[in-house]
């Protein structure tokens, strides 16, 4: 009786941890919302559509950075003092600058703190940037496309020869 109850409890145990496991694998690894208002009506097809400005000319830190970075007021700044200055978005943009107050963005991908995505390292594997963001020149408001869940990643690095080792991305 006792190998019988022994046996049920490992059956038992084995079937939880893989239960676990699969969720876990299919988890969507952000759950905020996928395309939240901003403070200022920020529009990628004008920037990076209509005017064809590269993805890193405003996120700077990408090629060199575990984060791409939000560009910086300033850099906003420079071009705005001469282009579409009656804007009310480059209005407010501006009222941030006299104010010495960043702009507080709200943040599009937001994985958790066990998950290491450095951009550098995927940019300099050539992976273009709209296969995780999307096409973000066609986008007025920005959103999250890809589902940034654990399967999705391990199935790109499958499919692109890269490890898929634990600590690629769990550091």
């Amino acid at each position: 009786m006792n190998k019988l109850v022994f046996r049920l409890l490992l059956i038992g145990l084995c079937v939880s941890m893989l239960a676990g496991l699969t969720i876990l694998y299919n988890l969507p690894l952000d759950t905020s919302d996928p395309s939240p208002a901003q403070p200022i009506a920020f529009s990628h097809k004008i920037h990076a559509g209509d005017y064809q400005i590269d993805c890193r000319f405003c996120h700077r830190h990408a090629e060199s950075s575990p984060v791409s970075g939000i560009p910086d007021l300033a850099l906003c700044r420079a071009c705005h003092l001469h282009i579409a200055t009656e804007s009310p978005a480059i209005k407010q943009l501006m009222g941030f600058w006299e104010r010495q107050e960043p702009i507080p963005w709200v943040r599009i991908h937001q994985l958790p703190d066990y998950v290491y995505f450095p951009h550098m390292m995927h940019l300099r594997a050539k992976v273009d940037c709209s296969y995780c963001h999307g096409d973000v020149s066609a986008m007025v408001q920005l959103k999250r496309v890809a589902p940034l869940k654990m399967g999705w990643c391990l199935n790109c690095h499958r499919n692109n020869q890269a490890s898929i080792d634990c600590w690629t991305c769990h550091v």
